[in-house]
């Protein structure tokens, strides 16, 4: 999105190199590597718990969050992060079996935005950081905004391996993991802040409406062509992370979204790996 400047030399290195002296690409590179990594991990749970659905939710629920951010005076990542936390705790305590979820889920989704609704009628003004949010600004990312990405990324996957065999074993089979004394509730609810706190900032790469392109599609194509979990885990943070660099560096020449970038790479990667296993199955 920068070819009026900005010209691509068939030099890997020297554009490279030309990419990275501006601060906003160091900052979107960056906070970029460290969100797909974490959604990539995530999205696996995701994908294997059957929450597609809460993902996209969570993240109409953080718009709401940022909307009402902006109206009160405070950074539109503040209401994000506490509506999509908020949002994904209702959604695990209502929801505690697979079989209810989507119902649940559905009705925290539509009182989030009617909040969200609420609070873009009652501000006066134009609510540029909230809209943003809706296809994601990854090249207006700040410093302070990769410290926090850092942070949360770090919380997130520190948990993740504190937990990992238990939630992985709960997500599998929700039922034989209550009855060997795992307490699902308490997992439900773990996973459903993790997943909060991933999709607020996952939000600022892809936005709101195209959140599947980094928690869902990926740990999908690695379902489709691995055997283990860490397998799984492995591939779909690759996808993921290759994903994102490369959309963010072809932008740097062409006029266009980061986002469509990466996720144009994420649906073809999908074709692909659903082309292969069906030849596999063959």
């Amino acid at each position: 999105m920068f070819n009026n400047f900005a010209v691509f030399s068939y030099n890997l290195a020297s554009d490279l190199s030309n990419i990275w002296q501006y601060s906003f690409m160091r900052n979107a590179i960056i906070a970029g590597s460290i969100i797909a990594i974490v959604a990539g991990i995530v999205g696996y749970f995701v994908v294997i718990r059957k929450l597609s659905f809460a993902a996209h939710a969570l993240s109409h629920a953080g718009f709401a969050g940022a909307a009402g951010a902006v109206l009160i005076g405070l950074n539109p990542l503040t209401g994000l992060l506490a509506f999509t936390i908020s949002g994904g705790m209702a959604m695990g305590i209502l929801g505690k079996k697979v079989v209810n979820r989507d119902v649940q889920i559905g009705t925290v989704l539509a009182f989030m935005l009617g909040l969200g609704v609420l609070f873009i009628s009652l501000y006066k003004g134009y609510a540029t950081e909230a809209y943003s949010l809706l296809f994601g600004e990854i090249l207006g990312i700040s410093k302070a905004d990769v410290v926090i990405s850092l942070i949360a990324g770090g919380i997130v996957i520190a948990i993740l391996l504190t937990v990992f065999r238990p939630l992985l074993f709960s997500s599998f089979d929700e039922d034989v993991a209550e009855a060997k004394g795992v307490n699902i509730l308490a997992y439900g609810l773990l996973f459903m802040f993790l997943l909060a706190v991933t999709t607020s900032i996952a939000v600022q790469v892809v936005g709101v409406l195209l959140i599947f392109a980094l928690l869902v599609t990926p740990a999908a194509i690695a379902e489709l062509i691995t055997k283990t979990p860490r397998q799984a885990i492995l591939v779909s943070v690759t996808v993921s992370l290759s994903a994102t660099l490369i959309g963010l560096f072809v932008a740097f020449y062409q006029p266009y979204p980061v986002s469509f970038f990466i996720i144009s790479i994420v649906f073809i990667e999908y074709i692909i790996a659903r082309i292969v296993s069906r030849k596999k199955l063959t």
